[in-house]
């Protein structure tokens, strides 16, 4: 199976198994998974969150997916305890094609590693 195979169908479990649990079975979409991986970084999954919070838990989410790549850091918790990173690497310019095959690729190696995929 090709790399790219791979990742699709990988893609593909997380997006259902996201779907079944937060989604009713509704399938999410590239930004709702990620919103999700914000939440989840920030630790306060019952809490509800406002439009701005909602793009602040988004840039979290991009944050500490793009930081195994080497384009970001994780710096500190403020006293609010949201997370905050550093930019160690300006991200290349990438066509909107390219920008979610790497976005999906960072989700899949987050999930791996938590352990919900396999």
């Amino acid at each position: 199976m090709s790399r790219d195979e791979k990742l699709k169908e990988r893609w593909t479990g997380v997006q259902q198994k996201l779907s079944n649990q937060f989604a009713d079975g509704d399938l999410l979409d590239l930004d709702a998974i990620i919103y999700l991986i914000g939440v989840q970084e920030l630790g306060q999954p019952h809490k509800k969150f406002k439009k701005d919070h909602k793009l602040d838990l988004m840039h979290i989410a991009i944050c500490r997916l793009l930081e195994p790549y080497g384009y970001y850091e994780f710096d500190y918790f403020d006293e609010d305890s949201w997370p905050h990173y550093k930019i160690l690497e300006t991200l290349p310019a990438l066509k909107a094609g390219e920008q979610s095959v790497l976005m999906k690729e960072a989700i899949v190696q987050y999930f791996l590693e938590k352990g919900y995929i396999e």
